[in-house]
């Protein structure tokens, strides 16, 4: 037997330097594989399962669950006071991560009531809500909040906006933005009409007429007509709509009557911002 020099290694037999080299080749076919499987896998649910966090929805996809969330609202606000679609807002400086930039798409509907029992006006809209939606009403700061799911992780939040007004909307929070957001396709002749009808009594619209709509949950679209006009500040607001129903709000800063359509107008100013508006039916 022949001694070991203190401070160096054994020689390797013949046989054990083979048994090294086989046993890395298999560790790097094995590594080969679980990355070919792992990235199968990976293609494989890319395209076949469906996102399971807000974070991997993109606005694209979520839009559309906004716009029904909106036309379900509409529908359960009834006769509960007189609706009007607000312009949607669309943030493009919020974060998916520290790394990726997103957008968040709130849409609204603003609520003229008669009183200021904003309570039971968000308890009769939550009652009349899909049951999936598990939509509730409970107090935060004081005042009344409804709080409802719509699916895909999108919020409908219900909450007064000042006297005699409640404010409906519902919200994507940050999503990648993905092919963007398209607002439905917006045709409200009759609205626009009427609209036009009554600023005309003001001299005429003062800039943009916008028009928006949503999808209705048993067909059709709820759709309002916005526009604006100079009016004397003297001036009651109620005669420029005619005869019709009984207003909900009548005074010299706004004016509300529900009917089909329906009409909202509040004094801004020197100018007096009108919204025309036909809404789902329950």
């Amino acid at each position: 037997m022949s001694a070991v020099q203190p401070g160096y290694a054994p020689p390797s037999r013949p046989d054990q330097q083979a048994t090294g080299r086989h046993r890395q080749r298999w560790l790097v076919v094995v590594t080969v594989v679980w990355a070919v499987l792992l990235a199968g896998l990976t293609w494989w649910s890319v395209r076949h399962d469906p996102p399971t966090v807000k974070e991997q929805r993109s606005l694209d996809r979520a839009g559309p669950v906004v716009d029904r969330a909106i036309g379900e609202l509409s529908a359960a606000i009834g006769a509960a006071g007189v609706p009007a679609l607000l312009p949607d807002r669309l943030a493009r400086d919020c974060r998916v991560t520290p790394l990726e930039r997103g957008a968040d798409l709130e849409r609204g509907i603003e609520v003229a009531i008669a009183g200021d029992d904003a309570r039971a006006v968000l308890r009769q809209v939550a009652d009349r809500l899909p049951a999936r939606w598990r939509a509730g009403v409970s107090t935060y700061d004081g005042e009344p909040l409804l709080r409802a799911d719509a699916g895909d992780f999108v919020a409908v939040e219900g909450r007064p906006g000042g006297p005699g007004r409640v404010l409906l909307t519902a919200a994507t929070g940050c999503r990648p933005l993905g092919a963007g957001y398209r607002p439905p396709a917006a045709d409200a002749a009759a609205e626009s009409a009427a609209l036009a009808r009554v600023l005309d009594r003001w001299g005429g619209a003062t800039g943009a007429v916008q028009v928006l709509t949503a999808p209705c949950p048993g067909g059709g679209t709820a759709r309002t007509a916005r526009g604006e006009a100079a009016a004397p500040a003297d001036e009651r607001l109620g005669p420029a709509f005619g005869a019709g129903a009984a207003p909900v709000v009548d005074s010299v800063d706004r004016y509300a009557r529900e009917g089909d359509p329906a009409v909202l107008a509040e004094r801004a100013g020197e100018r007096v911002r009108v919204a025309v508006t036909t809404g789902c039916r329950s």
